[in-house]
């Protein structure tokens, strides 16, 4: 079944990831439709074999459209979702629905059953990226030993922020290179030769948005009685999410049980290799790959049946686009 397909943020980093996996992976695409905002009307986008012209979102005509997938950022699906989903079904890649209990929060290898609950609102929400990549590789784990505690600390790559959040690392870092002085306008200190514990606003609690995305986030689509401990840092890093995480499980589990586990997992890729000194994956390792790499998994011994791994992906890709596509791929498959 040939489908039509608009994309709302055609320009963006995670749009344009959309793009091209759903040309890679050879969706059955009948009409892609590009679509953002006037500033970027008449914009040229390369799909397969075919140039597309940008269309604008404000006034789109979604009443030929099958499967609408957004990333245009959360006051765009604020603003249109809705009006889209009334003929299509909306594939949401930002934070705007998530925390919705009507709307199903959807990654793929983890909660794919939930699929169905799009047909109360014809809206699916895709996680955040960290999210995302953690839970592909700790739902094996849970289904084994029940997890009972999570404590992250995600090492988060510009891109995350968009393509105005890599204009600014590639400026400061050529400028710091020239002893000019450095500009910013998207991060609120330096983030060339930095990091910076703050990923979004902070709340009352002291946590900042990212981390309480990760704490509600986690729990909705792996487990309510899950505790989660969440420190997002943005790094310098262009492209690729790294995560240290430590889970304490409520029944034992050994490294070697784990590590097996997870190497006959769907979407996951293990390169731990404690024998050797480059036995684990780097971000930028990740770049252009679709599966998340897990590493270093050892046991914590200052506490009962507890392990600690190292867990990478390409942000823009399992983080946002390809789980996205995913998603429509089942939709296709299943429901439409």
């Amino acid at each position: 079944m040939a489908i039509n397909l608009a994309i709302v943020g055609a320009t963006g980093n995670v749009g344009r990831a959309m793009i091209n996996i759903l040309a890679e992976r050879e969706f059955p695409v009948k009409n892609l439709y590009p679509l953002a905002s006037h500033r970027s009307v008449g914009k040229k986008i390369t799909f397969g074999n075919q140039v597309l012209e940008v269309n604008n979102l404000d006034g789109f005509d979604f009443r030929n459209v099958d499967i609408a997938l957004f990333s245009a950022g959360a006051q765009v699906s604020e603003q249109y979702a809705k009006i889209a989903a009334e003929n299509a079904v909306v594939i949401d890649n930002t934070s705007y629905f998530r925390t919705d209990p009507n709307i199903p929060l959807i990654v793929t290898e983890v909660n794919i059953e939930k699929l169905e609950e799009y047909k109360h609102t014809n809206i699916i929400s895709n996680p955040n990226c960290a999210v995302m990549q953690m839970l592909v590789a700790l739902k094996p784990l849970h289904d084994v030993a029940t997890i009972k505690r999570i404590v992250v600390t995600t090492f988060q790559s510009v891109s995350g922020a968009g393509k105005k959040a890599m204009d600014e690392l590639y400026d400061q870092t050529k400028q710091r290179l020239m002893a000019d002085s450095l500009s910013r306008k998207v991060f609120p200190k330096q983030i060339t030769f930095n990091v910076l514990p703050h990923i979004g606003e902070f709340d009352e609690d002291g946590n900042t948005a990212e981390e309480s995305k990760i704490i509600a986030e986690t729990q909705k689509i792996l487990d309510p009685a899950i505790q989660v401990s969440a420190t997002c840092v943005r790094v310098p890093v262009f492209i690729g999410h790294s995560e240290s995480v430590n889970v304490e499980f409520v029944n034992p589990i050994s490294v070697s049980e784990a590590r097996e586990i997870l190497e006959n997992a769907d979407g996951i890729l293990v390169s731990d290799d404690p024998e050797r000194m480059m036995g684990y994956t780097t971000p930028i390792e990740t770049v252009g790959e679709d599966h998340v790499f897990v590493s270093r998994i050892r046991e914590d011994k200052s506490a009962a049946n507890c392990l600690s791994l190292w867990i990478v992906s390409d942000n823009l890709r399992k983080g946002a686009a390809l789980n996205a596509v995913q998603i429509a791929e089942e939709l296709v498959k299943k429901y439409i």
